[in-house]
């Protein structure tokens, strides 16, 4: 396995694992418990920080398009929006329903706008 597939496993693992210790919390109501509230926090500024590097990198190689920034930005948008939304959640005041369903259908639309980045920075690998 070269390094661009080790890196693709490590994204979807990283994706994974935040869902599923997502479902783990939904499951298990409020208020959450601190081990797998805190794992699922930690493993998100993890993705985080691996995707950001990975954009770094291919940044340093060659020089990022205007389609690639503009996928960037999409994935990094919905990042926020979902740490912001997931905070609120994390709260013991009530919040909107919205802001529960944003929560739960962006992680969703990060996958595909992760994919799609990652296409784009890796295509002519």
């Amino acid at each position: 396995m070269n390094t661009t597939q080790t890196q693709y496993a490590y994204t979807v693992l990283f994706l994974l694992f935040i869902f599923i210790s997502g479902f783990l919390l939904s499951r298990g109501g409020k208020p959450y418990g601190v081990g797998i509230f805190t794992v699922h926090k930690l493993i998100g500024l993890a993705a985080g920080i691996f995707l950001g590097v990975r954009v770094y990198r291919a940044h340093q190689a060659a020089p990022l398009g205007p389609t690639e920034i503009a996928a960037i930005v999409v994935a990094v948008v919905l990042f926020i929006g979902t740490v912001v939304a997931g905070g609120l959640l994390s709260t013991e005041d009530p919040v909107p329903v919205v802001v529960s369903r944003i929560h739960k259908i962006s992680p969703y639309f990060i996958v595909a706008s992760t994919t799609v980045t990652l296409y784009l920075l890796h295509k002519g690998e």
